[in-house]
């Protein structure tokens, strides 16, 4: 088993579902309400680990209920929780309604996802175990970059979600291997709105280049090499919140077992589309059988 550590936030999501997502100033009856443990650090470590690999997770909680079930979603998924800090106040939140077209919208209150700023020498030491290192934007901008580097001295592959999409530090991107963007924040780090002009342009900046182009798939890009489209498995959703999420989880435990970057590709869209078909995020995410049977398929 390959081993995957992770860099992020830890959320509970508070899911409303609706007919319709309401405009600004309207309000509309939901038909059901859940908390979900989410977070898109958490999310990725559950994907990982239901997958195959062996995942520690490096984030933080606070001392609330949320944290306590945060922390118990984690362990119960196989993902090693030693470097879970749990801090003073509420943890991390996500308020997210989902219409009945399967789509989402999303606000995030960061909570003690806030106070991880810096790494300690423990999580650096695990960060050099590990086979690749899973990063997003939901924490401090600066421990990203920390733990991006600290991957980078020790050899270890780094994969970066640009999520929330936002401006990235030259240096951040000069210690990222890999970068998987969905449309929206492709074209938000480049102002190209066409995938695959803006996949070139992020080429000037990191090797390799994955956009998730939603029900139609995927993207890669590598310097030096020809574009491969990889399209999605034709289904249909219930629920996109932690699709991306569960992609990219899956694919970092089929590259780190070596698999061919189409395979991989194909594997983790797979997954996603297995996590789109249940509501929810973390709880939508597919056991490795699964996602071997629904490839097959």
């Amino acid at each position: 088993m390959t081993h995957i550590a992770v860099l992020g936030s830890t959320n509970m999501d508070l899911v409303a579902y609706v007919e319709k997502a309401p405009q600004r100033g309207e309000t509309v009856t939901g038909r059901a309400f859940r908390t979900i443990p989410g977070g898109k650090g958490a999310n990725q470590a559950i994907a990982a680990a239901r997958a195959g690999a062996t995942v520690s997770m490096i984030g933080a909680v606070g001392n609330d209920g949320f944290g306590a079930r945060l922390r118990s979603a984690l362990e119960h998924s196989g993902v090693a929780t030693d470097h879970l800090r749990t801090t003073e106040g509420p943890s991390g939140t996500a308020h997210i309604v989902v219409d009945d077209d399967g789509s989402n919208a999303i606000v995030v209150v960061p909570g003690a996802n806030g106070t991880l700023d810096h790494l300690t020498p423990g999580d650096e030491g695990l960060i050099a175990s590990a086979d690749a290192l899973l990063l997003q934007l939901e924490i401090p901008l600066t421990t990203v970059l920390a733990g991006a580097e600290a991957a980078r001295a020790h050899g270890v592959r780094t994969i970066l979600t640009p999520a929330p999409a936002q401006p990235l530090p030259p240096e951040l991107l000069a210690a990222t291997d890999l970068l998987v963007p969905n449309e929206h924040e492709a074209a938000t780090l480049t102002g190209i709105p066409d995938p695959h002009a803006a996949a070139y342009v992020l080429l000037d900046q990191v090797p390799e280049v994955v956009i998730t182009l939603g029900a139609s798939g995927s993207l890669y890009t590598a310097r030096g090499q020809e574009p491969v489209t990889v399209p999605a498995p034709k289904v249909t959703a219930v629920d996109s919140t932690g699709a991306g999420d569960t992609f990219v989880g899956a694919l970092a435990v089929a590259i780190t077992e070596t698999r061919p970057m189409r395979q991989a590709l194909a594997w983790a869209a797979a997954a996603a589309a297995l996590s789109v078909q249940r509501a929810g995020a973390s709880a939508s995410m597919p056991t490795r059988q699964e996602i071997e049977a629904q490839f097959a398929s």
